[in-house]
């Protein structure tokens, strides 16, 4: 599934080159050891729904690579992950000839998936629903999805990191929707408010 992604969004990006080098370099990122969350998992869970979604993209190759692009820097102390991995991927794609308009949405997207801000048009809210779709996943997967998280800050005392994470549960259920693509909204949103709601309640608030 990974390659396949891969050289759809790559030739659909009309990049010169076939790219492959680069993927791999992705891959051994998702890789490093001390992502829990932000692995392969991660980026195999948004393909698999992205794929069936493509045709709601206005620039559905952009957002695929902006996809493998999103936590390709993933420091877990560090507050400008996304910022890289956008700088990142304008370096890569630049070196690829693709157009600077391209490039510029790609970043935009990238940048989407900080969720500082609410998305703006089409592609950036299938993106950033689509990173946000664990939250909607059956609940033992979204259990393990926590789990994962808490060993990404396993650094961070457990009263400072539930308070923390009970903050950020809650900024996303009060959303309304959490989903903004209509046909991601009727199949995940009633799941993630459950999930959200539970893991709120389990963190002591």
């Amino acid at each position: 599934m990974l390659q396949s992604s891969w050289s759809r969004s790559w030739n659909g990006l009309q990049a010169s080159g076939d790219g492959n080098a680069l993927m791999h370099k992705l891959i051994a990122a998702y890789e490093q050891p001390q992502r829990k969350y932000h692995t392969l998992q991660h980026l195999n869970e948004c393909i698999a729904l992205l794929e069936p979604h493509l045709h709601l993209a206005k620039y559905p190759a952009e957002v695929e690579i902006a996809l493998w692009f999103h936590d390709a820097v993933y420091d877990v102390k560090a507050k400008d992950n996304e910022t890289r991995s956008a700088n990142w991927a304008a370096e890569e794609l630049g070196a690829a000839r693709i157009s600077q308009e391209s490039i510029e949405r790609v970043k935009q997207l990238i940048m989407a998936t900080c969720h500082a801000a609410l998305p703006e048009g089409q592609d950036q809210q299938l993106l950033v629903d689509i990173d946000l779709a664990v939250l909607g996943s059956p609940r033992q997967r979204f259990i393990e999805y926590e789990a994962q998280v808490r060993g990404e800050y396993q650094w961070v005392p457990g009263f400072l990191f539930r308070k923390k994470r009970r903050g950020i549960l809650k900024e996303f259920l009060a959303r309304n929707p959490i989903y903004n693509t209509p046909e991601i909204r009727q199949a995940l949103e009633s799941q993630a408010r459950d999930n959200l709601a539970y893991s709120v309640k389990q963190l002591g608030g």
